[in-house]
């Protein structure tokens, strides 16, 4: 798990005492699993995710919205038990990048890492770009410069103390689910369609009539609804902050899943049966909706709440992705300039705030980048991201990992990573060629990156660790 640091193998590279002593301060254990829940519930942001992200999916799925989303998360509940395991097992700031490379070696760690990079630094701009529509009826802002605001407030509160940011989130994570129950409270009253449609999917086709979604556009609608659904992996991310993770982690994952599932799903089912009409689903006005089912007042409170879930989704997800940077440059994954900024960690906050500008910054300029091109690519690299954590999770109980005692085991072991890496394999299957050809161009290059710089420096670069105290005795 953890490699030692040997001496350097090329010229003008520090001695090992100098390393050691420059190796980067720990993150402080403070959150549990309440704390962990709210910051990783904020992070899921279901209430962003619905209002977002799940519109664009009513445009290609119509009434088939609600089971894709379904679909996908009986299938994140595998995926679940895969990072509650790797999770307790490899408790790191890395993520998924310090599971696989734990337990299927440095090569599949940086590749893991790789993705992870592609999702941390474009899902918060797709989110942010969200918050200028809900906030029309208070200001009227170009949405790509709302967006780039958004992701520098989110930068500014991303730099405060962890603690702090799990209360204040907590709170608009509150909001988030006022207005989640509102809208499917005013959907299901004013229900316009039996709950079959659903079963039976179809939506507005080109000339203006009725036309059925096929099962094949379902399954590759499946990869933006594993995007809408993946923040609960934030628990990982967080485990080295937080308290006794070969519990905590567990617990939060799974309660995050089930609770940000129903917060999406349940609305989305409102939505569904209580849009006026096919045509005003498709286009996935949810703010128009409830104005028409209600008044301007509720209409305008609904959208409010909405623009603050964005923005708080925003805040987690520079937190989370800051913890990602940190723990790549601790792991000396860059040159030693870099490593050593993205590791410095601020003496009053305790948090990684290069990391979080170099997250936060990038962020609001990708605001003017076309949020479709955006989103596909996103979701082939979260099915590919997941695809590592299930080979990680099957590879996690040989070696010195089969004793570990600690970690969390899930249940039906091997049964359920094999079965989410067929589904996940069909899923990028059905992608369109070129969200592939982006997303395997970024992997593609980084692989040189690989080859030419970290592999030659094996002893001194790309060293995965996991912190001493949470490592099983000898």
């Amino acid at each position: 798990m953890t490699d030692t640091l040997s001496p350097p193998d090329i010229a003008g590279v520090a001695p090992v005492s100098s390393i050691t002593a420059e190796e980067p301060q720990k993150l402080k254990r403070s959150i549990g699993v309440a704390g962990g829940t709210l910051l990783t519930l904020s992070c899921l942001t279901p209430a962003s995710s619905l209002f977002v992200l799940v519109p664009g999916s009513f445009a290609v799925l119509g009434t088939g919205t609600a089971l894709t989303l379904a679909i996908a998360m009986v299938l994140c509940i595998g995926v679940a038990f895969c990072y509650s395991e790797l999770g307790t097992l490899i408790p790191s700031a890395g993520g998924e990048y310090a599971m696989a490379g734990s337990t299927l070696g440095k090569g599949a760690g940086w590749l893991a890492f790789i993705q992870a990079l592609i999702v941390v630094m474009i899902v918060p701009p797709i989110i942010a770009l969200g918050t200028a529509q809900y906030l029309a009826p208070i200001v009227n802002v170009d949405p790509k410069l709302m967006g780039a605001g958004v992701m520098l407030l989110a930068t500014v509160m991303g730099l405060l103390d962890l603690r702090a940011n799990a209360w204040i989130t907590g709170f608009f994570l509150c909001l988030e689910v006022v207005a989640c129950a509102v809208v499917s409270v005013l959907g299901f009253a004013h229900s316009n369609r039996a709950a079959s449609v659903m079963l039976h999917p179809a939506l507005v086709g080109a000339h203006g009539g009725m036309s059925a979604v096929t099962t094949g556009t379902v399954i590759a609608g499946l990869a933006t609804a594993l995007f809408i659904t993946q923040g609960f992996s934030t628990a990982v991310y967080l485990s080295e902050e937080m308290e006794r993770p070969s519990r905590t982690v567990p617990r939060t994952v799974l309660w995050t899943l089930g609770i940000g599932s129903a917060v999406i799903l349940v609305p989305t089912i409102a939505i569904t049966l209580g849009a006026p009409s096919m045509s005003a689903l498709d286009a996935g006005d949810i703010g128009g909706m409830v104005t028409a089912w209600s008044n301007t007042t509720i209409g305008n409170f609904v959208s409010l709440c909405i623009a603050l879930a964005i923005i708080n989704a925003a805040i987690v997800m520079v937190i989370q992705n800051s913890r990602v940077l940190y723990s790549s440059a601790r792991d000396h994954a860059w040159p030693a300039p870099i490593n050593r900024a993205f590791s410095d960690l601020s003496k009053k906050y305790g948090s990684p705030w290069i990391s979080t500008l170099a997250v936060g910054v990038p962020g609001a300029v990708l605001c003017f980048v076309p949020v479709a091109t955006l989103t596909n690519v996103t979701g082939v690299a979260v099915t590919l991201l997941y695809g590592f954590v299930a080979v990680a999770a099957l590879a996690a109980r040989r070696g010195a990992h089969r004793t570990n005692k600690a970690a969390w085991r899930m249940p039906l072991w091997p049964a359920i990573p094999v079965l989410v890496l067929a589904v996940l394999g069909y899923v990028l299957y059905t992608q369109a060629v070129s969200d592939l050809l982006i997303t395997g161009g970024i992997t593609a290059v980084s692989l040189l990156y690989w080859f030419f710089y970290l592999r030659p420096r094996a002893e001194t670069r790309w060293i995965i660790t996991v912190p001493e105290d949470e490592q099983p005795a000898a």
